[in-house]
């Protein structure tokens, strides 16, 4: 072969592709377009099927809970993988820089549709009349500020705020500590008794109170635990939800949600306390520090984080507490609470512009709550 000649069995350089960096595969592109645009269409017209006509699923909750499940989870699985194709299908160097934000951005998608649209929407509701057809502007939060019963009602959270988180942190310190002293066996019975009422929802937890505990019944007989405990102490039976001194009734109901999370500060709080190194607690005892010197300068201070975030976990659920009241009073006896006078103007009184102000407002109280846990969870990400 002379100088200047080539084979024309072999290909130049510049006809083969580089290594590593394979060509656009139209093909494998293309099917996962199509494939993605089938599963959302199909999607949408399922999920619009449950509400415009649910009679085409027998009008079975089961039905429609198992349609639900196997068309979120399925189809999300199927979007993926068509997902999956279209980012195969680039070149490499484009599917290395793509593929972070492929992935992301249909959970971002889907969050600001179902979180931040709403959410704008809702101020947006705020400065409108009861249907949301013409602006007023600040008409409606000059009436909520100037109402008696919004007035009550951001007293009552305020208590809520003071007494539910300080004593759920307590009391599950209290417990946690207490059951880490007994065996292996009667710590998991403990805890599992104590993480019980986590399972119930807030409306079943209300029914019980409400039944077991401080029902009222005409007569001698009380059927409620409460009354009695306090009729045979030689006290009189008492309908312990409609008395509104000192706020007793209110503080019955903030029982129930203390109820319910004192397991949830349980769990954590044993195991950031089981996560003390027990050198420093031997080293505090040969120096002779007490066992109740130990726990509030040794222990409580390492595991401060963790009680910072049950505190801030319950407090914010607090905010929003709505279901306790809803049941047992619905605000009535001076008990309303912030969410449960949003309920109460939307859906009884029909004043969408009143309860979307009552929501911005909410929404402005829990905004600096989140903004420090998200702060305090950063800092303790640094400081492992």
């Amino acid at each position: 072969m002379t100088v200047g000649q080539r084979d024309s069995g072999t290909a130049t350089p510049e006809s083969q592709p580089l290594a590593g960096v394979p060509r656009f595969n139209p093909v494998r592109f293309g099917v996962g377009v199509v494939g993605i645009v089938a599963v959302v269409w199909l999607m949408l017209n399922i999920f619009l099927a449950f509400g415009i006509r649910p009679d085409l699923f027998l009008d079975s909750k089961l039905i429609i809970g198992v349609v639900a499940v196997v068309v979120g989870v399925g189809g999300a699985v199927v979007f993926f993988y068509f997902l999956n194709m279209i980012v195969e299908g680039l070149p490499d160097r484009l599917s290395r820089t793509v593929m972070p934000y492929a992935y992301i951005l249909p959970g971002l998608g889907l969050v600001g549709l179902m979180l931040i649209y709403p959410t704008i929407q809702t101020i947006q509701f705020s400065f409108a009349d009861k249907r949301s057809e013409r602006y007023v502007g600040f008409e409606n939060y000059r009436y909520i500020f100037s109402n008696d019963e919004f007035q009550q009602s951001l007293i009552n959270n305020l208590l809520w705020l003071l007494i539910v988180p300080a004593v759920t942190v307590v009391v599950g310190i209290a417990v946690a500590v207490l059951a880490d002293k007994l065996s292996t066996r009667g710590e998991k019975v403990a805890k599992s008794t104590i993480f019980l009422p986590m399972a119930i929802s807030f409306v079943g937890a209300s029914t019980i109170w409400g039944t077991l505990v401080y029902d009222y019944s005409v007569g001698e007989k009380q059927t409620g635990l409460l009354n009695a405990v306090w009729t045979t102490l030689g006290g009189t039976a008492q309908t312990w939800l409609q008395i509104p001194t000192g706020r007793l009734n209110s503080m019955l109901l903030m029982v129930i949600l203390i109820w319910l999370q004192v397991g949830f500060a349980m769990i954590l709080l044993s195991s950031a306390i089981k996560g003390v190194p027990e050198d420093t607690v031997e080293a505090a005892r040969i120096d002779g520090a007490s066992e109740v010197q130990i726990f509030a300068r040794i222990v409580i201070p390492q595991i401060k984080g963790t009680i910072i975030t049950v505190f801030i976990t319950v407090l914010i659920l607090v905010l929003k507490v709505f279901d306790i009241v809803y049941v047992l009073t619905n605000g009535r006896f001076e008990t309303n609470v912030i969410a449960n006078l949003f309920f109460n103007e939307l859906f009884a009184n029909g004043q969408a512009g009143r309860a979307s102000a009552i929501v911005v407002i909410l929404l402005l109280a829990i905004t600096p709550v989140l903004i420090y846990q998200v702060r305090h969870f950063r800092a303790e990400e640094q400081n492992a």
